[in-house]
């Protein structure tokens, strides 16, 4: 059903892409673009939510911050934003949110490629005292993402493969 509903809407498309990882694609992926329609988001934050099991959850912006912020009110957990670039204003921060140090995160992707984004997060919330060990995300692209995350001992989730996106 949500593989139905990804194609509907128009996150999936095709063509000549490069993608955050550098690579080249003949399709895209946007998850953005299916988490603004509420019937799609509710539907992925209830089968993320499914998945967790840390204490609680963050994502990195902008892609998974409508979806860490739904699968944690379906998971009745906190969540954190990691920031792309620190704040050079206020209090300078790359983790929004409150935490405590020694605390399993469970991270909340839209699309896993090369798993490089999500690698960053994870070293800035292991360098700031908390627990990674499980991303959940809505596609993996299975182009070595689950494979570098496995070699940091995180455990990759995903919903969809691309496998199943690109089935006819």
């Amino acid at each position: 059903m949500l593989r139905e509903m990804l194609i509907e809407c128009g996150a999936i498309r095709f063509g000549n892409f490069t993608l955050t990882s550098g690579k080249k694609s003949k399709y895209y992926v946007d998850i953005k673009k299916a988490s603004t329609k509420h019937e799609i988001l509710e539907l992925m934050g209830d089968m993320l939510a499914r998945h967790v099991k840390g204490d609680i959850l963050a994502g990195v912006e902008l892609g998974a911050v409508p979806l860490v912020a739904i699968t944690a009110v379906k998971a009745k957990r906190d969540y954190l934003i990691i920031r792309k670039e620190k704040k050079e204003h206020g209090t300078s921060k790359f983790i929004e949110g409150d935490f405590q140090k020694g605390m399993i995160v469970d991270i909340i992707e839209d699309v896993v490629t090369t798993g490089g984004s999500v690698l960053r997060a994870i070293k800035i919330l292991r360098e700031n005292g908390l627990k990674v060990k499980r991303v959940i995300c809505v596609v993996d692209r299975e182009e070595g993402g689950r494979e570098n995350l496995e070699k940091e001992g995180v455990h990759l989730i995903s919903l969809l493969t691309a496998g199943d996106l690109l089935k006819k």
